[in-house]
């Protein structure tokens, strides 16, 4: 630890509710809670043990401002590995910051914005990867990022980098010790052995590498546009994806003049769609902009569902659509099929290959779509068990790492010498280290706990 103060804050949201917990983490933790804490039986906190728990008020002073649930835990059995209290008191902002008050004024300091997850990860109780998936479990906006980001907080991905490191490290040390010892006993490093780890090792990285994506999908979720012709049932399909009615729906083309957005939930797939302006020729100057906009959205997206009516044939724009699907993942949603059918789907193979047959009037196919939007963002296949890189910062310490181990294998190829490669093996070592922790500066550590919430 580098800083031993007592810091306090409130840690849950800030807003009436049934209970709202104020955090006091630090060696003077107990003595301060007992400052403010009036047990109903007298007794102290600082004669209880961990784990423990007792009822009683707040007081500030001579005045009481609340009852009260202190539960005491004892170092290093808490969550930052000090002494903490946490008081449950009557949830509202008033209440819960008259309560942090009388602490605060009681010897504790007020905590920064991650302040307690980050002496957990000082005190050794978590690493840098798992203090992250603190703050996307807070986040977490389906039951998918919730599953992913408790994965990694249990050290899903905590083991998956140590086993590679561990490779790296027995082979960097073994390259260091028979060079550096020649009279010793030390089994001679071959060529076969660095290869074989250093394969093991590319596998694994690039393994590792490919969940990023699809992590994002489930974590911050797809840019997703709606686009066709007007009366395609693009608005339809969006009412139908967001369970509301977002977007008017009316048989009079140009209804949807700007683009309307939500998030939705697909599947393990979170989307932001945008239902966009019909795509036609308009003297209308307002549904012109709207069409302009659209367009635009199509250059930008990560995901488009393009959608064709079942019952027209295909027309110029459907054709302009269809050339902008070239550039970006797509789906096509042939919809209305619950009408005669007049359109051809060989065109539209043509141009993309994901095509779902729908009718959004009735629901019919909806799984189907969320199948394929699942299976595009590669959300099907992922196991948030085996750990998934969560954040920039993460992917790119690893694709640093597997860059150095490419380049440890190239140097062997080349006939360099062995100390160039256990130069480029300690530079993927190094690049696993940060990103755990264990090698970090101390700019990289406030970066990473910058964007908590204070409280946590």
């Amino acid at each position: 630890m580098t800083d031993s103060k007592t810091i306090a804050a409130i840690s849950t949201a800030q807003g009436e509710g049934g209970i709202g917990v104020i955090r006091i983490s630090g060696d003077e933790a107990i003595a301060v809670a007992d400052k403010v804490f009036q047990n109903i039986n007298g007794k102290l906190l600082s004669e209880m043990k961990g784990y423990t728990a007792a009822y009683g008020k707040i007081v500030s002073g001579a005045e009481e401002l609340d009852e009260a649930v202190a539960l005491v835990f004892r170092s290093p059995h808490s969550y930052t590995g000090e002494d903490v209290v946490e008081l449950s008191c009557h949830g509202g902002v008033f209440i819960t910051e008259q309560v942090l008050r009388a602490v605060l004024e009681a010897g504790a300091a007020p905590a920064q914005a991650g302040e307690f997850t980050k002496r957990a990860f000082l005190n050794g109780k978590v690493d840098l990867t798992e203090a992250e998936a603190v703050i996307d479990i807070i986040s977490a906006k389906s039951r998918a990022a919730a599953r992913a980001a408790l994965c990694v907080r249990d050290g899903a991905l905590h083991r998956r980098i140590t086993a590679v490191k561990d490779s790296l490290l027995s082979l960097a040390a073994h390259l260091s010790a028979w060079a550096d010892y020649p009279e010793e006993d030390i089994a001679e490093v071959t060529d076969e052995m660095i290869i074989s780890t250093c394969e093991s090792a590319r596998k694994d990285l690039e393994n590792l590498l490919a969940t990023y994506d699809s992590g994002q999908a489930v974590k911050q979720g797809l840019d997703t546009v709606i686009a066709g012709r007007p009366n395609v049932g693009k608005s339809t399909l969006m009412n139908l994806l967001s369970g509301s009615e977002k977007s008017i729906v009316t048989e009079i083309p140009g209804t949807t003049r700007d683009v309307v957005e939500d998030t939705v939930v697909a599947g393990d797939v979170i989307l932001r769609l945008s239902d966009t302006a019909g795509l036609r020729e308009t003297d209308d100057v307002i549904e012109k902009i709207g069409v302009d906009r659209a367009k635009k959205r199509l250059e930008q997206c990560g995901l488009l569902l393009a959608v064709f009516d079942n019952s027209r044939e295909l027309e110029d724009f459907d054709f302009q659509l269809l050339e902008a699907a070239k550039n970006v993942p797509s789906i096509a949603i042939v919809n209305k099929t619950d009408l005669p059918s007049k359109l051809n789907t060989d065109n539209i193979s043509d141009y993309i290959n994901n095509i779902v047959y729908i009718s959004a009037a009735t629901g019919e196919g909806k799984t189907e779509l969320i199948n394929a939007i699942s299976e595009l963002a590669g959300t099907n296949e992922l196991n948030p068990s085996e750990g998934i890189l969560s954040n920039e910062r993460q992917r790119a310490n690893v694709s640093a790492a597997l860059k150095s181990v490419k380049e440890a294998r190239e140097a062997l190829d080349c006939g360099l010498t062995f100390d160039a490669v256990t130069v480029t093996l300690e530079e993927a070592i190094g690049e696993l280290l940060e990103m755990t922790g264990e090698k970090a500066s101390d700019e990289i550590i406030d970066r990473v706990f910058h964007n908590f919430c204070v409280g946590k």
